[in-house]
């Protein structure tokens, strides 16, 4: 499983790379992501081992975060994760970070029969967009704390609009290896909610190429890790144009 992400200043040390601790925290991320998947419920960080910090990720680059399974027990996962970074302009990806991960399961007695995790998850994991290898998509996953939500424990508006835009213009980056902005976006519709403790996944992928510009169709999916049961929460096209001069 891959997602991606970019870093921003505030993310940066006084040497404007990607602050280890950010990096860190953004494989943990996904580690906990792709442990709730595996083991099908509430995972917390038991370990991390071997961690090499090989290079810096400088700011404005996007940094892709990938991770495997080495080693699966009844209620742990071992995961391989690594953090490369990318140049958007030029696409040169520089090898940042790795290390292991120890995933424990804090699942509690009563939980969902495996059968009815499978069934729901089956319901769920219809997907409208489709990787092809001449446009392939984009995953930038996101973790639902309360700092994202409403009183009610809903996912505000603001970040899953900001997470849209962030697939959005690394999917129109990576394209066009080009300088782009966001000029403008079809109606969204939040046709369901996510809740604090799911995993929001947005998935981009270019639908259109003109001289200028580009358009990106963008869904976005709330997950429950203990269920696996997933639904369409909004969707809309994204526009970016060129502003290279």
């Amino acid at each position: 499983m891959s997602v991606v992400d970019m870093v921003w200043p505030d993310q940066s040390n006084h040497h404007g790379t990607l602050f280890g601790g950010a990096a860190l925290a953004a494989l943990d991320r996904l580690a906990f992501i792709m442990g709730s998947k595996v083991l099908r419920g509430t995972v917390v960080t038991a370990a991390v081992s071997r961690l090499d910090f090989a290079a810096p990720a400088p700011a404005g680059h996007l940094i892709e975060c990938t991770a495997e399974v080495v080693k699966r027990g009844r209620r742990s996962v071992t995961l391989k994760a690594a953090l490369i970074a990318e140049a958007l302009l030029t696409g040169e990806r520089t090898h940042c970070l790795s290390g292991d991960f120890v995933m424990v399961s804090q699942q509690a007695s009563g939980q969902t029969s495996p059968a009815a995790v499978r069934a729901s998850a089956q319901a769920g994991a219809s997907v409208l967009i489709e990787d092809t290898p001449d446009r392939p998509v984009v995953r930038v996953a996101e973790i639902v704390f309360p700092g994202h939500a409403n009183h009610r424990g809903i996912l505000h508006g603001g970040p899953a609009m900001a997470w849209l835009a962030k697939a959005g213009f690394v999917a129109a980056t990576r394209h066009m290896r080009r300088t782009v902005v966001m000029a403008s976006s079809e109606r969204m519709d939040f046709v369901a909610p996510a809740h604090v403790g799911e995993v929001v996944e947005v998935l981009a992928r270019v639908a259109r190429v003109g001289n200028r510009s580009i358009t990106v169709q963008a869904d976005m999916w709330s997950e429950s890790p203990l269920t696996g049961a997933r639904r369409l929460c909004t969707s809309s096209s994204l526009v970016y144009v060129s502003v290279d001069h």
